[in-house]
C-alpha cells in the first residue's frame, strides 16, 4: 500500500478548499452583477470594486495556470545534467541516464521525445525506475520508445508500484533489450574499471537492508528503487548512488511549498531532485507522465524530467 502523510492529506485539503473559495467568490461577484442587471441597477460598481477586481485578477490567473498545467507543462520535458566525482575510479568515466515513471496509457505523452533526448545524449547505461504503464492500450507504444533507446554498456530497470499492483501478470519489459533487476546485481566494466548496479524490485523493501550487506566500499555503487523510502534505511551500506522516482516531484507543486503530495513514507522530505544522506547521493526523479486518472491529467512547477549522471574520477 502507497502511504500518504497526514500533513498531505491536509495540504492537498487546504488548497482544494482555497480554489472553491476563490471560484465561490466569483460565482457570487458575477451572481450579483446578473441581479443588478436585471434590476436595472450599476452593475458596474459590483465588478469594479477593489475587492472584486482581486477576485476577478485571482480567478483569470488560476484558470492560465490550469490551462498551462494541462496542456503545457506535460510536454516540458527537462533534461538535468549532473558531474558526479568518485575517487573509486582511476581514468574511466561512465555516463548513465535515468528515466522514470511513463506512466503509458491509450493517448502518445513524451514517449518520442525521451526516445530521441536520451538517445542524443549517448548513454554508456539507461536506467527506469518503475511505473511505466497505465493502460494496457498504451503497451505496444512503451515497449516500441523502450526498444529504441540506446545504451553503449546495458540498459537496466526495476519494477514500480504500478508493476506489483496492476501489471504482475505481465513482463512490460521483454523484448525492450532492458534486464530487470530484482534483488539482482551488474557489474558494468569499461577500460578495465567497474561499477555496480543494484536493482530492489517495489515489493522487496523488507529484503533491502539484507540484499546490501557487505558491498565494498571501495566500488560506486548505484542503487535502482522506485521510492526514496529506503534512503535511510541504506545509509552506511556502501551505496554512492540512489536512482528511484515516484513522486513526480508533487505532479503539482506550489511556490515557496513544492509538492502537495508524494505518496513516500518520509512524506515531502525528499520529493524531488537531489540530496545527500551520509555518503549516499539520492536522486528522485520526477518521471515523464502523468499519474493514471481520475488523478488531474495535469503538471504544474514539477516538469517532466530526464536526468544524466556523468559519473567521473575525482576527490
Amino acid at each position: 500500500m502507497i502511504p500518504v502523510r497526514p500533513h498531505e492529506v491536509i495540504s492537498v485539503a487546504v488548497f482544494l478548499l482555497v480554489l472553491l473559495a476563490l471560484y465561490g467568490w466569483e460565482a457570487v461577484l458575477l451572481g450579483r452583477a446578473a441581479v443588478a442587471r436585471i434590476r436595472r441597477r450599476p452593475v458596474r460598481a459590483v465588478l469594479t470594486s477593489r475587492t472584486a477586481l482581486v477576485v476577478h485578477s485571482l480567478a483569470v490567473l488560476g484558470i492560465v495556470c490550469m490551462l498551462y498545467g494541462r496542456f503545457i507543462e506535460p510536454f516540458r520535458v527537462e533534461v538535468n545534467l549532473m558531474t558526479v566525482h568518485t575517487p573509486h575510479l582511476g581514468k574511466a568515466s561512465f555516463r548513465i541516464v535515468q528515466i522514470s515513471d511513463l506512466h503509458c496509457d491509450a493517448m502518445p505523452r513524451n514517449e518520442e521525445q525521451m526516445v530521441r533526448t536520451v538517445n542524443a545524449l549517448r548513454p554508456d547505461i539507461v536506467v527506469a525506475t518503475g511505473d511505466y504503464l497505465n493502460d494496457i492500450a498504451g503497451l505496444p507504444r512503451l515497449k516500441e520508445a523502450l526498444g529504441r533507446l540506446d545504451a553503449a554498456l546495458g540498459k537496466f530497470a526495476v519494477t514500480g508500484n504500478f508493476e506489483v499492483d496492476r501489471w504482475s501478470g505481465l513482463d512490460l519489459l521483454e523484448g525492450t533489450g532492458f534486464q530487470r533487476l530484482d534483488m539482482d546485481t551488474v557489474s558494468v566494466a569499461r577500460d578495465g574499471e567497474t561499477i555496480a548496479i543494484y536493482g530492489l524490485a517495489m515489493d522487496r523493501s523488507r529484503d533491502g537492508k539484507a540484499f546490501l550487506q557487505g558491498l565494498p566500499h571501495d566500488r560506486f555503487n548505484v542503487l535502482l528503487y522506485h521510492t526514496p523510502d529506503l534512503i535511510e534505511d541504506v545509509d552506511g551500506l556502501g551505496i554512492s548512488l540512489y536512482l528511484c522516482g515516484h513522486t513526480h516531484g508533487g505532479q503539482v507543486a506550489l511556490p515557496l511549498y513544492g509538492a502537495l503530495i508524494t505518496f513516500s513514507r518520509h512524506g515531502k522530505k525528499y520529493e524531488s531532485g537531489t540530496y545527500r544522506v551520509g555518503d549516499t547521493m539520492l536522486y528522485v526523479n520526477r518521471g515523464l507522465g502523468l499519474e493514471r486518472r481520475p488523478a488531474p491529467q495535469v503538471r504544474f512547477l514539477a516538469r517532466p524530467e530526464i536526468a544524466v549522471f556523468d559519473i567521473v574520477p575525482g576527490p
